[in-house]
């Protein structure tokens, strides 16, 4: 029986590597889990409460695809309070996730055999859905000598045209920022050269240093995608939202409509309130604030002193070359013979990733100190 070629894309590897732990973990090991970008805290407590109350007074039935109005006008003030930026509340989709994000804007914005640049290493849904989509993924290598993002001038210098451009800003798995005029030249060059660009912005609000730009405003084409899942701490819970142009809004909520009908109701009532917890979550970064400096200082005295700068986001990732050529294979004996699980670099860079591996420091902070002594004890 043919089975779609659209399923042959590689995996996520690092949800594989977090099967793999929570199988041992179910026999009794115990695990630190360092392999996927997940807070260990649960959502704010107001976003709680607002969900219980929710199941007692909504039917919890579909909305409108685009999202509920009271979140998307919740979603625009955000955008006037955080970054001064005005956008009408239709230009809002609410999403299943910034996941449901990336389908919507990848199958709205490009046809097959078109081709969106990304950076390498980078997130590697985006360019797993966007090969699914018969998209042509185009990587651009980035590493210390660009601050592990695409400069304007090597854009300028591609030898081919290219339809589309996604920038993650803070980035995954690097940790890395660009700054508000680094974003905009881009942001530009894309205008004036009919290139699509998809802002990743999930992971704004989690900074160590000057807070993340957004592309909003930047560019008339251009689309954002945010997401409830990190700096909210609200992974499970599904619910992210895109700010969409004018031109592609249609399309997005057809698109919408037959893929997800509307994001998970109880999540859009709940999400409301997010934006109210600010004390709460702020908190929350304070403590990966402090887990990063702890991996900054015991990390390199353990061999893994090659890190990309980590100006935001909860990751430290780590040329280890100098340890392996063979990352998978190393990420599985660390997990066997420490119980630490982390994700192989392959999954971010199909072309050097087996030279690096990727830390999330999300969890509590005795979890990064219990890591470091089992990571010193190995390492002896």
């Amino acid at each position: 029986m043919k089975i779609s070629k659209r399923g042959a894309i590689d995996p996520f590897l690092a949800m594989d590597v977090m099967r793999q732990a929570n199988r041992r973990e179910a026999d009794g090991q115990s695990i630190v889990h360092m392999e996927v970008g997940q807070p260990s805290d649960p959502a704010p407590s107001g976003v709680i409460e607002a969900a219980k109350q929710a199941l007692d007074t909504h039917a919890i039935g579909y909305t409108e695809a685009s999202g509920l109005w009271e979140l998307r006008d919740r979603i625009a003030k955000f955008y006037r309070d955080a970054h001064d930026k005005t956008i009408d509340s239709g230009q809002v989709m609410v999403t299943t996730g910034s996941s449901g994000g990336f389908i919507l804007a990848f199958a709205a914005a490009f046809d097959p055999g078109d081709r969106v640049a990304l950076a390498c290493p980078g997130y590697p849904a985006y360019r797993n859905i966007l090969r699914a989509l018969d998209v042509e993924v185009v990587p651009i290598e980035v590493g210390p000598a660009t601050h592990w993002q695409i400069p304007v001038e090597t854009l300028a210098s591609l030898s081919k045209p290219i339809d589309g451009l996604i920038v993650a800003n803070p980035a995954n798995p690097t940790g890395s920022m660009m700054t508000a005029r680094q974003l905009r030249e881009v942001a530009v060059w894309c205008e004036a050269n009919d290139v699509r660009l998809i802002s990743d912005e999930i992971y704004h609000g989690i900074c160590y240093g000057a807070p993340a730009a957004t592309a909003v405003g930047m560019a008339d084409h251009a689309v954002v995608i945010n997401s409830f899942s990190k700096y909210y701490g609200m992974t499970g819970w599904r619910i992210g939202w895109m700010v969409v142009p004018k031109d592609l809004a249609r399309s997005v909520e057809c698109l919408q409509q037959n893929l997800f009908i509307s994001a998970p109701t109880l999540s859009q009532l709940a999400a409301i309130h997010a934006f109210e917890c600010a004390r709460d979550l702020d908190a929350r970064v304070a403590r990966y604030g402090k887990n990063r400096e702890i991996l900054l200082n015991e990390l390199p005295l353990l061999g893994f002193d090659r890190l990309a700068p980590s100006d935001g986001a909860f990751y430290l990732y780590a040329d280890v070359s100098h340890l392996t050529g063979d990352t998978p294979e190393f990420c599985k004996k660390m997990l066997n013979e420490t119980g630490v699980a982390v994700t192989p670099g392959i999954d971010f860079d199909p072309i050097h990733g087996n030279k690096s591996i990727r830390f999330s420091f999300a969890g509590s902070t005795e979890q990064i100190i219990s890591a470091i002594g089992r990571l010193k004890a190995w390492k002896r």
